[in-house]
């Protein structure tokens, strides 16, 4: 029901109460937000906004309205999952500004904390905000955890009495206590924000008072609401840490049927080995180690090409686990990028890690919009780095699995100088991690000048949360410690229920995580060495049995067992921490198993070729599905038939990469099948057609440059002895690299030489069709590219390969200048293997 205050509240004041939070709006002397929390005042909140021509401080209250918001919604991952209920006040109040401008602002009250934002739904047109003139007072006796307001977060969060906090921009949440010990907790931040607006920072000023300020100089706004929510989170730290206000105060999902994330933990090498990217076998390797762990994921970052991407796709699929590729935010910026996702979904790819956004522009911001509603639709979880804090996009876009907005495990790598220290990680769980998902990469154990333990980095694995945690350290490291190979085998995929259960941001977060009936707990400390008493009371009274995997004597890791405990006490290290997992005498405390390989989808042809009407019949299981790229279709024509259709327009020897699934327990299996348009009769750019496969020592193999390094297209033009070279394949050895010729070429003449970048190297270089050595030429660093032409009548798979010869560094091999020829009256034999 909705209750009209006007008539019972004063003009000049409209009161709220909800829990132990009560307050009002008052309009004496301009706008003001006072309330208090049991008892104790809270700073104080100046009001207004600087709209056009209109400086909405001062305004008169007409009316005010107030309803109960009973909501619920299902959270797939965060720090609580399942159905989650919650109650509101929502509070309307409407203003007139002495100009006679009307404009509201809109209050919600949570046993939680207090939210409000301005909102205009008379304004006519467009008009700017120039300025946002919110201002909270700060308490002098209080203190502040903070980090320096940087668009991708990424600063050192740090403690400081508020006395000593020098004026300039913080990046939100901004955690305070207002007052001396003891006093309530406020955590200043940001929900619901999208391309309407802009974001914005806390600004503390020379005078001592918190300022909001906006990301852009001006910003455009429409009749609505003007700015996200001022969000408030109010309480004792254990009230902060579990709190899902932010959340709470998002829309629900914008499309009809939302993607489910599928949360879990991934296996991730870029952190041990920058350029592993660009490696298949190395990422079968993680992939294997992560389904002998039970883990979810694999996440490929810098350096993968598209060439194997299906590949590791099926074979991760057969194992249950699910691959997510990295990529550079502005490589999706625009119509014609965005595409690109449709086609990597078509692979069977998973989700995405996006990154170096590095902004909080509203212009930034209708990117973030066109994302979250392209994957959405594509059904890809979304992972993104480089980029803004939670605002409430989990509930909104449920496909959101991560943000990085933290400074994590990734500065060990770049930043040497800078290392990531104790006190900096024991603050997010009462700051970062509370507005959602940090991908902060945990458990570093091989980090360089790492300063904080064994216990401290397993019980990040914990203490932090994030929709998908990777983590940072070669596989085989944790392979070879046993403990912690259990350890981050039982970690679950999604918690149910998370709880403080002892600290402060100044010396530990002990947190703990309940999935089912087994509780998980994550210890980090800052400071000497000491034992941790923590009580377990909070996790429902009783006695638990625990395992604990704690810092060792004189370093490394131990496992205790403490059974029919109340309360545990643990020994840590300097900086240190534990890691624990909680059962009751009838509940087993190990669990975890291993992933089983299943077979592959059956799919014939695995590899053909497009007829005249451009289409290709396909085979499958009759229960199994086809996703196809962008433009191509596939029709059903039953018992595991299928009519498959290329697009019209489509270039000679372009491939198309079809995804047949099989559904399984968890995510289905997945199988790919090529289809080939034939060549055509006339002369062929060989480094224009794709490849079906490539092995290469240094990264992916590249076309119309030299080979580079770790990352596709790094390479430089190409030259041997001096002389360019326009066009073709750059390697280094040992590589190889197969085209598709289906027997429709005559010839292939080619040019092969050792580029320039790589002197002193020599290397052999073989052309072979269908696995037999049709050609083969040793060439040196400086010699002149030797010419190969070579009769390729009935290949169907043509293949490059090089090999090193002597000792010393791979060589850098172009393959350039390579023509095929087809003739216009060559009879084509069909293969009754096609594969």
């Amino acid at each position: 029901m909705v209750h009209d205050l006007s008539a019972t509240a004063a003009p000049e004041r409209v009161a709220f109460r909800r829990g132990r939070l009560e307050g009002a709006l008052v309009a004496e002397g301009g706008l003001r937000l006072e309330a208090s929390w049991n008892g104790r005042a809270l700073p104080s909140i100046d009001l207004g906004l600087q709209l056009g021509e209109h400086e909405l401080r001062r305004s008169r209250i007409l009316r005010a309205r107030t309803s109960p918001v009973e909501a619920a919604w299902t959270a797939t991952s965060g720090k609580s999952t399942g159905r989650l209920e919650y109650r509101h006040d929502a509070v309307i109040v409407e203003l007139r500004h002495d100009d006679g401008l009307e404009w509201e602002l809109e209050l919600r009250v949570s046993h939680e904390g207090l939210a409000f934002r301005y909102a205009a739904t008379a304004l006519w047109g467009v008009s700017w905000i120039d300025a946002e003139h919110t201002r909270l007072s700060l308490p002098a006796d209080g203190r502040a955890w903070v980090l320096d307001y940087q668009t991708w977060y990424e600063t050192p969060r740090r403690g400081s009495d508020i006395r000593d906090l020098a004026p300039g921009d913080y990046g939100f949440p901004f955690l305070l206590r207002a007052g001396e010990a003891g006093a309530p907790y406020v955590l200043l931040t940001e929900a619901d924000i999208d391309g309407r607006f802009s974001g914005a920072h806390a600004h503390v000023e020379e005078e001592g008072g918190l300022a909001i300020r906006l990301a852009d100089e001006r910003v455009e706004v429409a009749r609505g609401p003007l700015t996200p929510w001022r969000v408030l989170v109010v309480g004792e730290l254990s009230d902060i840490v579990a709190s899902r206000f932010v959340d709470e105060l998002a829309p629900d999902p914008r499309v009809d049927l939302a993607p489910v994330a599928r949360p879990g933990r991934a296996a991730w090498s870029w952190w041990s080995d920058f350029y592993s990217g660009a490696q298949l076998e190395h990422q079968k390797r993680f992939v294997d180690r992560a389904a002998e762990f039970g883990w979810e994921h694999l996440l490929i970052d810098c350096g993968w090409e598209e060439t194997w991407v299906p590949e590791i796709v099926a074979y991760a699929s057969r194992r249950g686990i699910q691959v997510h590729l990295w990529v550079v935010w502005h490589d999706l910026d625009g119509p014609l990028e965005l595409q690109r996702l449709a086609l990597w979904r078509s692979w069977g790819v998973a989700g995405i890690k996006v990154d170096f956004m590095e902004s909080e522009s509203k212009d930034r911001y209708r990117w973030y919009d066109s994302i979250l509603s392209e994957t959405a639709r594509l059904g890809l979880m979304v992972n993104f780095h480089g980029s803004v804090i939670p605002r409430g996009w989990v509930r909104t876009w449920p496909q959101v699995v991560g943000y990085e907005a933290i400074r994590g495990s990734e500065y060990y790598v770049f930043y040497q100088d800078t290392p990531l220290d104790a006190a900096h990680n024991v603050i997010q769980p009462f700051t970062r991690n509370v507005v959602g998902a940090m991908d902060y990469t945990p458990v570093a154990l091989t980090a360089p000048g790492r300063t904080t333990s064994d216990g401290h980095e397993l019980g990040l694995a914990v203490a932090f949360e994030c929709g998908i945690t990777h983590f940072a350290d070669d596989v085989e490291v944790y392979a070879a410690r046993p403990e912690v190979a259990r350890a981050l085998s039982e970690l679950p995929p999604v918690w149910d229920e998370t709880v403080l259960l002892a600290g402060t941001p100044d010396t530990e977060a002990v947190v703990a995580r309940r999935s089912g009936d087994r509780w998980f707990v994550g210890a980090i400390a800052t400071g000497a060495e000491r034992t941790l008493r923590v009580p377990l009371d909070r996790l429902g009274g009783g006695a638990w049995n625990a395992w604990i995997i704690a810092d060792g004597e004189g370093g490394g890791l131990r496992e205790l067992r403490q059974l029919d405990v109340s309360e545990l006490d643990v020994p840590i290290a300097r900086d240190g921490g534990f890691f624990a997992v909680l059962a009751r005498d009838d509940a087993e405390l190990f669990r975890a198993a291993a992933r089983p390989e299943g077979p592959a989808p059956r799919v014939t042809p695995a590899r053909g070729e497009l007829d005249a009407e451009r289409s290709a019949v396909l085979t499958t299981s009759p229960d199994a599905t086809l996703r196809t790229p962008p433009g191509w279709t596939a029709v059903a024509e039953g018992a595991g038939r299928w009519r498959v259709v290329a697009p019209a327009g489509i270039a000679p020897g372009a491939l198309g990469v079809i995804a047949i699934e099989e559904a399984r327990d968890e995510i289905p299996a997945i199988a790919h099948a090529r289809l080939v348009a034939p060549l055509t009769p006339g002369e062929h750019v060989l480094s224009r057609l794709p490849m079906l496969s490539f092995r290469n020592e240094s990264g992916p193999v590249e076309r119309d440059m030299s080979n580079g390094g770790g990352n596709p297209a790094d390479g430089i033009p190409m030259h041997v002895a001096g002389a360019p070279l326009d066009d073709g394949f750059g390697v280094s050895t040992p590589s190889s690299l197969e085209l598709a010729l289906d027997a429709r070429a005559t010839r292939v003449r080619i040019l092969v030489g050792v580029d320039d970048e790589t002197p002193g190297c020599r290397a052999r270089g073989e052309i072979v069709g269908d696995g037999v050595v049709l050609a083969s030429v040793d060439v040196a660093s400086g010699e002149p590219a030797r010419e190969l032409d070579v009769d390729v009548t009935g290949v169907r798979t043509l293949e490059l390969r090089t090999h090193p010869l002597g000792e010393g560094s791979p060589a850098h091999v172009d393959w350039a200048h390579g023509r095929l020829v087809v003739p216009s009256d060559l009879h084509i034999t069909p293969d009754p293997g096609h594969r």
